[in-house]
């Protein structure tokens, strides 16, 4: 392969470690890169000699020995290098956390690794190493969803939600946030005086700001955050919707964070959840608008009704046939790259196996939408409903939900801190979920079982799917027949009406019936009666008098 980028590497000194170094050059050959080893207990000397015969554009060096040794050995090489004028050279380090502090303290190297950084650390950077060098950082790092996704694999993108109860604090943990290379995407969180009333701000409540996420109130504040990303590994940037004027919203954030992925709902934001005074039917018909507008101006598209009912106990059918008529719904509107979110243990009390399961029967059911114009990405992340209050239970319920999500080979990772049942996330809680997060990933990417084989996780999947289909012929029925029913507002405003759509979370206070009842049976999350009997699918439209 001609033009290949040369690395040479050696571990130095009296160190005869080479483990960690042939480890290294084998994954940059695996990543195109021409690879010489001159092996270990390397004196200083024959490397430099080897740089002029090489000639590399990189080179690695290693030591895992005393510290102080290193130091005196590294100042005697750096003075070598100066007098063969070959400081031009790119150098990096690999060692221990003491040495590796030792090798920070010289000038003339670029890159330290501690034995602390995941595989994937040495893989993205090998890949920025590749990229065109430009004044602006920024080049390096793919600046679109999806060429960030092709960037990146086959690890998965990292999203994390930041919103702290000011401005300034908010910009100041971005800041760290980008700067630690950890995350591809940072979803800004507003306050709910943001999200119902940026347009409209005499309309706030003063005593409301900073309630539930960063009192963002000026095009100029999105840009300071925007602003504040500009640094370390560029993550994207994406914004909540709003809960009003969401089309508005989505032409705002386009300008201001060039907006990564519209998270829109189609049913959400209206009477339906009193997160605003908007009829339902007239919030249908304003979110279907603003995917269309997103759309139409390639920003990606993520509908999350599926788990917003979950999060309302809604059973797992009918969670399998909302998140078919979301993604239908993009593709109808001409979303080309559709976001599709698999909030894992939700309801809390769900087994790992009928989780699998349910996520299962979403994607078989959205896959024939699949085409060159509709690229359907996959993204998972932890149910914060399961979150218990002990901290450290959080962090055990975060990794393992996570491990078992990875067998949906997920393009991003959505983490949830395992602080957020208790207090929102500053970059430190964020910073350590991730790096739990990622090792649980990177564990399961080592093998998983194939749960679709398991026999349980098979009947369940095929039954979800099964029940969901007649949950969408029942809202057919109610409409032209065809699956344009699925996009019509006022077919999809009667399905609630009629209790076709329904969870118990919504019971009193909403324009959905709330008359349902659901459990977690045997792992899995039914239909029951008032004395807790299982009820099909068939029955429960039955009973609302719509027979299939």
């Amino acid at each position: 392969m001609k033009n290949r980028l040369k690395i040479l590497g050696a571990a130095i000194g009296s160190c005869v470690h080479v483990a960690g170094l042939l480890n290294f050059l084998e994954i940059a050959a695996k990543e195109g890169y021409s690879v010489e080893s001159l092996g270990g207990a390397v004196p200083i000397q024959k490397v430099v000699d080897a740089i002029i015969e090489v000639d590399p554009d990189i080179v690695a060096l290693s030591y895992r020995l005393d510290s102080k040794a290193l130091e005196k050995l590294l100042s005697d090489f750096e003075k070598l290098l100066e007098e063969k004028r070959l400081l031009n050279k790119r150098y990096i380090f690999g060692g221990t956390v003491e040495t590796a502090e030792v090798a920070k303290r010289f000038g003339f190297i670029e890159k330290v690794f501690d034995g602390t950084e995941e595989i994937e650390d040495v893989v993205l950077f090998l890949r920025s190493e590749k990229r065109s060098k430009k004044e602006n950082e920024a080049a390096q790092w793919p600046q679109t969803l999806y060429e960030r996704i092709e960037y990146k694999k086959p690890y998965p993108l990292i999203r994390h939600h930041i919103g702290l109860s000011t401005l300034k604090e908010t910009v100041e943990h971005v800041k760290i946030l980008a700067e630690s290379g950890l995350l591809d995407i940072i979803s800004i969180a507003p306050d709910q005086n943001c999200q119902q009333y940026f347009f409209e701000p005499d309309k706030m409540d003063p005593k409301q700001d900073g309630a539930g996420g960063v009192p963002i109130r000026s095009k100029k504040d999105f840009e300071m955050i925007y602003e504040a990303s500009r640094r370390g590994n560029y993550p994207l940037l994406r914004c909540y919707s709003g809960t009003r004027n969401l089309l508005e919203f989505s032409k705002m954030l386009k300008e201001t964070i060039i907006n990564a992925c519209a998270a829109i709902p189609l049913f959400w934001y209206s009477d339906l959840d009193r997160r605003s005074d908007r009829p339902l039917l007239d919030a249908l018909k304003e979110n279907q608008k603003a995917i269309k507008w997103n759309a139409e101006n390639n920003v990606p598209v993520e509908i999350n009704d599926a788990h917003q009912w979950a999060l309302r106990y809604a059973h797992d059918a009918l969670e399998v046939a909302i998140s078919y008529i979301a993604a239908y719904n993009a593709k109808h509107l001409k979303v080309k790259d559709y976001v599709m979110q698999y909030m894992l243990s939700t309801p809390p009390k769900i087994s790992p196996a009928m989780d699998i399961a349910k996520a299962l029967a979403k994607l078989e059911m959205v896959k024939p939408l699949e085409d060159e114009n509709f690229r359907i990405i996959r993204m998972i992340r932890t149910g914060l409903l399961s979150f218990p209050a002990d901290p450290n239970a959080a962090m055990g319920q975060l990794a393992s939900t996570m491990f078992y999500g990875a067998y949906l080979k997920p393009h991003i990772v959505h983490v949830v801190a395992y602080c957020e049942a208790i207090q929102r996330a500053t970059s430190k809680e964020i910073i350590e979920s991730v790096k739990m997060v990622r090792r649980a990933l990177n564990i399961a990417r080592e093998g998983l079982p194939d749960f679709s084989s398991d026999k349980k996780v098979k009947e369940r999947k095929e039954k979800l799917m099964e029940e969901a289909n007649l949950i969408l012929e029942a809202i057919r029925k109610i409409g032209n027949g065809k699956d344009e029913s699925f996009v019509e507002s006022d077919i999809l405003y009667a399905a609630v009406k009629l209790g076709i759509l329904d969870a118990p979370g919504l019971k009193g206070f909403s324009v959905a019936n709330g008359r349902i009842r659901t459990a977690v049976v045997d792992g899995a999350n039914v239909v029951v009666d008032e004395n807790g009997n299982v009820v099909s699918e068939r029955e429960r439209l039955k009973s609302l008098g719509i027979k299939i």
